[in-house]
């Protein structure tokens, strides 16, 4: 009898402390869970604080930086409508945007193979003229600056850049790699806008004019930043602002995409408010110097040290490097250059995923 309670005791006494134990790594693990949930909710104060003084603080360079990228080259224009009313989005859009020069391109100053010789103006004079070779029909040049780095291809003969369509137009766009082996292109960058609604399109269908080879491929009404930028028959670049096929018509264009703003005209550039209203970004640009050399330029972004470019920056490249006329073609994540059959430079879609999309057009260095 004395065996059995003692064993019940030692028993209740077992239990008692397994249990105890028990208790204490429950209040334990509890304690643990309410310390990080204070650290959560702290962190959270914190970071929300942050937010809210770079969202309506005094200093409105990341709220214009959102709105701005958000409503031109993110992949959702709601972002900015969560946090800001229609009246701010349009007081901001109007305080970084770009005023273009509104001129009709003088292509009396531009003067094919006007070029000759050895002496250079400056750096940027001899990266462009100095070739390896005599015969070399295009150079590739690395960029660099603050921000952003890409590449710049100048070419000699601006009779060989042609619009590159997609050969599924109306139905779906190509990548850029695909249209310039489609069509022999040594060099290829991406070219006008296209219909994207919500960012999400397969890029059938082009913006505005479109012209490739001499012939008319679409003339869809275009009200937005630009206009035409094209090749006449004369291999000159024109600007033209007035996006209707009379127009395209009355310029002698042979090959045309539509897209914007106009950055340079007739050597004046435009004047650009803010960030430009185009936020920072992949960027692709194309121009013409004095002398006919052709400017294809494109700038990786979307990184934490190398965001992108803005406006302002896609001009002073084009500066440079003598851009007599030049215009902003579509970016983000389209922005690409393609040098015989291979993507030189590294876009980023809005995923971070390392890769292009899609497009419509594009311009090529064909060297038939």
């Amino acid at each position: 009898m004395k065996q059995i309670l003692e064993e019940e005791i030692e028993k209740e006494t077992y239990d008692y402390k397994k249990e105890k134990k028990k208790k204490r790594k429950k209040k334990s693990k509890n304690s643990i869970l309410k310390r990080i949930l204070i650290v959560l909710i702290i962190l959270a104060v914190l970071g929300g604080g942050s937010l809210a003084f770079l969202l309506y603080g005094p200093y409105h360079g990341f709220r214009d930086w959102l709105i701005t990228t958000a409503m031109t080259t993110m992949n959702h224009q709601w972002i900015a409508y969560v946090f800001y009313s229609q009246e701010t989005i349009n007081d901001v859009m109007y305080d970084n945007r770009v005023d273009e020069i509104v001129e009709d391109t003088d292509t009396n100053a531009i003067v094919v193979g006007i070029s000759k010789g050895k002496q250079y103006a400056n750096e940027y004079e001899r990266q462009i003229l100095e070739k390896d070779n005599e015969n070399d029909k295009y150079k590739i040049i690395p960029i660099s600056g603050k921000g952003y780095s890409g590449y710049l291809a100048a070419i000699y003969d601006p009779s060989k850049v042609k619009t590159l369509v997609t050969a599924k137009l109306g139905k779906s766009g190509q990548y850029v790699k695909q249209m310039a082996k489609d069509n022999n292109a040594v060099v290829a960058i991406n070219g006008g806008g296209f219909d994207d609604p919500n960012y999400n399109s397969n890029a059938a269908n082009p913006l505005g004019i479109t012209y490739s080879k001499g012939k008319l491929l679409t003339s869809y009404y275009y009200a937005g930043a630009g206009g035409i930028i094209g090749f006449d028959k004369e291999n000159k670049l024109v600007l033209a602002s007035k996006c209707t096929k009379a127009t395209a018509e009355s310029l002698n264009i042979r090959d045309a995409v539509t897209c914007g703003p106009f950055l340079i005209v007739n050597g004046k550039a435009s004047s650009v408010y803010g960030n430009g209203g185009w936020g920072t970004a992949p960027r692709t640009a194309i121009g013409q110097r004095k002398d006919g050399i052709v400017l294809f330029l494109v700038l990786d972004g979307r990184m934490t040290k190398r965001p992108g470019a803005n406006m302002d920056d896609l001009i002073e490249i084009m500066q440079n490097y003598g851009a007599y006329n030049a215009a902003n073609l579509d970016g983000g994540t389209s922005s690409v250059m393609i040098v015989k059959g291979e993507m030189i430079n590294d876009p980023i879609d809005s995923t971070g995923a390392h890769k292009t999309r899609f497009v419509s057009t594009a311009f090529g260095l064909i060297d038939d």
